[in-house]
C-alpha cells in the first residue's frame, strides 16, 4: 500500500490529498496540521465568503497577476486553470458565481460551503487528519528501497511520497533548508499603508474609483479603487502596489512617500479642467460643488488643503490657487510610516526557490518523492482569487504526478 503524507491542513494540502485519494483509493493518505484549525485561510478569505478563483482562464493572462512565479505558473496553468477549478467544485455540487470584477465565490457567499466540501470529500475517501502535530525533522530516503521519515511530536511517520503544503511556515522552510533546499527570504506581500496626515483625518470609509498611486522616486505604480481608513489607505490600488513592491518596501522598512493622483489626470490636464470649471460655475461655491466624481467631504478637504476657503466662489479662484488645487488633486504627496495586515488575509512572498521545482510535476529536483504545493513556494499574487488559484494548480499537478507514478 502506497503511503502519502501531506503537511499542511490548508487549501493546497486538502486539494492535493483529495485528488490523490479519489484516484488511488488503495493509498494511505495522512494530512498533518500543526495547529488545531483546518482550512483557516479558506475560512477568512474574501471577508468570509471565500474567493476561490478568478474568471480569467487564459494561462498567459492569468500569470500576469503574479509578481513572483509568473513564468513558472504560466506553464502550470496550461495543466490546470481557473475553468478547471470551477468544474472541480461544481462536480461536487458546490455552486459558484462570478462577480462583476471577475472574482468567483460560492453562491452561498459563505466560506463554510468550501470547507464542508473539503471535509466531506476527505471523509468519503478515508483521508486521515491529524491536528496539533509539530514536525521536528524530515529525513529523505537513504536509498531507492527506503522511504521518507517524518519525525513529529506524535512519533515517526513513513511515506513513499511526501507533499509539503505548509504555507508561510518558517519552521518548515528551516527543515527544508536542512535537506538542501534554497529558501527565498520571505517578506509580507499584501498589506495596507499607515499614514498620519491631516488631509485624511475623519475621512475613513470614503472610497474613490480609478486612482493612481506611485511610490516616490521609484518606477512602482498601480491604478484602481482606493479606500481611506482610520489608519491610512487601503483598497485595490494600495494592495496591488504592496504586492508588486513587496521587497522594495520591505527594504525601505515601510517608510516611504507616495504620490497620489485622485483623478488619474496629469497636473496640466487637471489645471485645464479647473479653468474650464471656473468659466462654467462662476458664482457657485467651490467647496459645495465637487468635481471629477469625488465625494463631497474629500473634495472639500482637497481644496482647503490647497489653500481655498469654504465660502470661495469659482470666479474668485486665482491662477496660483488653481495650480495648488491641481497639484493636490493629481500629485499629492503622503508619507507612509508603516503597514497593516489586510484584514486577516496575510500573504508572503518568498519560499522554495522555483528553480529547484519541476513545474510539470511539482516534485523537488533535489529529492525524489518530495512535492510542493501552495504558498510554501516562492509564489504570490494580487487579490482577486489568484493566490487560491496557484494553490489549486500546484496541488493538482503534484497530486496527478503521484497518481501517475
Amino acid at each position: 500500500m502506497k503511503k502519502i503524507v501531506v503537511i499542511g491542513g490548508g487549501a493546497a494540502g486538502f486539494f492535493a490529498a483529495i485528488n490523490i485519494a479519489e484516484k488511488l483509493p488503495e493509498a494511505e493518505i495522512t494530512i498533518l496540521e500543526r495547529t488545531d484549525k483546518l482550512l483557516s485561510k479558506v475560512k477568512i478569505s474574501g471577508g468570509g465568503r471565500c474567493n476561490v478563483t478568478n474568471v480569467i482562464s487564459d494561462p498567459a493572462e492569468l500569470a500576469k497577476y503574479y509578481p513572483r512565479g509568473n513564468r513558472f505558473l504560466k506553464k502550470a496553468f496550461y495543466n490546470f486553470s481557473s475553468n478547471d477549478v470551477i468544474n472541480w467544485f461544481e462536480k461536487r455540487n458546490v455552486k459558484l458565481k462570478v462577480e462583476h470584477d471577475g472574482r468567483v465565490f460560492p453562491a452561498t457567499d459563505n466560506s463554510q460551503t468550501i470547507i464542508d466540501c473539503f471535509l466531506n470529500s476527505a471523509e468519503k475517501v478515508n483521508i486521515k487528519i491529524q491536528k496539533n502535530v509539530k514536525i521536528n525533522k524530515i529525513a529523505p530516503p537513504i536509498d531507492q528501497s527506503s522511504v521518507w521519515k517524518i519525525i513529529t511530536s506524535d512519533g515517526i511517520l513513513e511515506a513513499d511520497k511526501f507533499i509539503i503544503a505548509s504555507g508561510s511556515n518558517q519552521q518548515m522552510w528551516n527543515l527544508l533548508e536542512n535537506i538542501g533546499h534554497n529558501i527565498i527570504s520571505p517578506v509580507p506581500s499584501l498589506f495596507t499603508f499607515n499614514i498620519k496626515d491631516e488631509r485624511l483625518k475623519e475621512l475613513a470609509g470614503i472610497s474613490v474609483k480609478n486612482v493612481k498611486v506611485l511610490i516616490d522616486n521609484s518606477s512602482l505604480s498601480c491604478e484602481g479603487d482606493l479606500l481611506i481608513t482610520h489608519w491610512g489607505l487601503s483598497g485595490p490600488a494600495i494592495l496591488k502596489l504592496s504586492v508588486w513592491g513587496a521587497r522594495d518596501l520591505f527594504e525601505k522598512n515601510y517608510n516611504f512617500k507616495i504620490i497620489l493622483n485622485w483623478i488619474n489626470l496629469n497636473p496640466e490636464q487637471t489645471k485645464e479642467q479647473l479653468l474650464n470649471f471656473k468659466k462654467v460655475y462662476t458664482n457657485k461655491n467651490v467647496a459645495s460643488n465637487p468635481q471629477f466624481n469625488l465625494p463631497l467631504r474629500l473634495w472639500e478637504r482637497i481644496i482647503i488643503s490647497a489653500g481655498s476657503s469654504k465660502d470661495l466662489k469659482w470666479n474668485d479662484l486665482s491662477k496660483k490657487l488653481i495650480q495648488k488645487m491641481a497639484d493636490e488633486l493629481s500629485s499629492a504627496k503622503f508619507e507612509v510610516t508603516g503597514k497593516s495586515t489586510f484584514k486577516d488575509e496575510f500573504v508572503t512572498c518568498g519560499g522554495i526557490d522555483l528553480n529547484e521545482v519541476d513545474v510539470k510535476t511539482m516534485q523537488s529536483k533535489i529529492h525524489k518523492g518530495l512535492f510542493f504545493a501552495g504558498e510554501v513556494l516562492d509564489v504570490d499574487a494580487v487579490t482577486g482569487g489568484f493566490n487560491f488559484q496557484s494553490a489549486w494548480t500546484t496541488a493538482w499537478i503534484a497530486a496527478n504526478s503521484i497518481i501517475n507514478n
